[in-house]
């Protein structure tokens, strides 16, 4: 017989509704589908009372920050909240959770979980993700952690984070599948509908789009004819040219301006504009290769894949506007 998991997930005021009940039924059905009582799942309150949640919805917590739930917690999870980017945590908060975690097996994070984590010290050195409409703000706010803007989720020795709300979920049942193995762990997956193993990370859900023009009004102005000419002649020396810059000064001008080199920019821009070309689905590769300024398909292929983790073919298969 397994021995039974207790899964704690702290809950504060705002949190996203399932930030909570996700990675819950993926437990729940993980405890249906193997037929016995792996995992206890209890829902811990920073403060007495219910929790209202972002949606609104209350829930009842089974415990709140301090008390004795009874057993050991052998899996502690920090469910996100829509403002915790800017947020300052409760000091019982954390307090609580460096007390806490070292004596829990496995600790981690879902979505902007990760910033009360951070706040806590608990991430230092450590390699996570979270949503990545916010996590280069959590790599800013702390230096000392590593953060892999594009995970769905990141295991690091005890330490799991999850990116946004639904890869939750995804966590969830990596952690099914270490705790109870592959077979249990599909045979969740098929009941609740989801991917075993999702393909691609979560850049291809951003919806960023290109960076702002930034430095300089004349450095910005480039950066405006780029965007707005994708399939134009996008050389360092063609773009120098437009500054009356000799090339040298133009790539080290706007890498210390902008914070990245022309080509990789240039890609950037490039990709965002394959992506509305492929979403509007009426266009071949070739075609947005070419509308996009990529030399081939192939190209194309390989700077889509190293930027949003799929090939351009998977992702119009997913996104593209349905067509009568």
């Amino acid at each position: 017989m397994r021995t039974t998991k207790t899964i704690a997930i702290l809950a504060m005021p705002g949190v996203q509704l399932l930030d909570v009940s996700g990675p819950l039924d993926v437990f729940a059905e993980a405890n249906v589908q193997a037929r016995t009582e792996a995992y206890r799942l209890r829902v811990i309150a920073s403060q007495p009372g219910p929790i209202r949640s972002s949606s609104g919805v209350r829930l009842m917590p089974d415990a709140v920050i301090g008390e004795d739930i009874g057993e050991p917690i052998h899996t502690l999870l920090v469910a996100g909240t829509p403002h915790a980017a800017g947020a300052a945590t409760n000091l019982d908060v954390t307090a609580w959770l460096r007390q806490l975690t070292p004596k829990a097996r496995r600790f981690g994070s879902v979505c902007s979980g990760a910033f009360v984590l951070a706040q806590a010290g608990l991430l230092d050195g450590r390699r996570v993700t979270t949503h990545w409409a916010v996590a280069d703000q959590l790599a800013e706010a702390f230096p000392a952690v590593q953060v892999d803007a594009d995970a769905i989720h990141v295991r690091d020795g005890r330490l799991r984070t999850a990116a946004g709300v639904t890869a939750g979920l995804d966590l969830s049942l990596a952690l099914v599948e270490e705790d109870l193995g592959r077979e249990i762990a599909m045979k969740v997956a098929a009941q609740l509908v989801m991917f075993f193993k999702r393909p691609g990370g979560q850049m291809q859900f951003s919806r960023k789009g290109e960076a702002a023009p930034m430095g300089r009004s004349a450095l910005q102005e480039v950066q405006r004819w780029i965007a707005a000419n994708p399939a134009e002649d996008h050389s360092v020396a063609h773009l120098a040219g437009r500054m009356s810059l000799s090339p040298r000064h133009f790539a080290r001008l706007f890498m210390q301006e902008v914070g990245a080199t022309p080509a990789a920019w240039v890609e950037g821009v490039r990709v965002s504009a394959a992506r509305r070309l492929l979403e509007a689905g009426d266009a071949a590769p070739k075609q947005v290769a070419a509308r996009c300024g990529f030399a081939d398909a192939d190209t194309l292929r390989r700077a889509f894949q190293r930027q949003i983790g799929i090939t351009p073919a998977e992702y119009r298969k997913r996104y593209a506007h349905a067509v009568d």
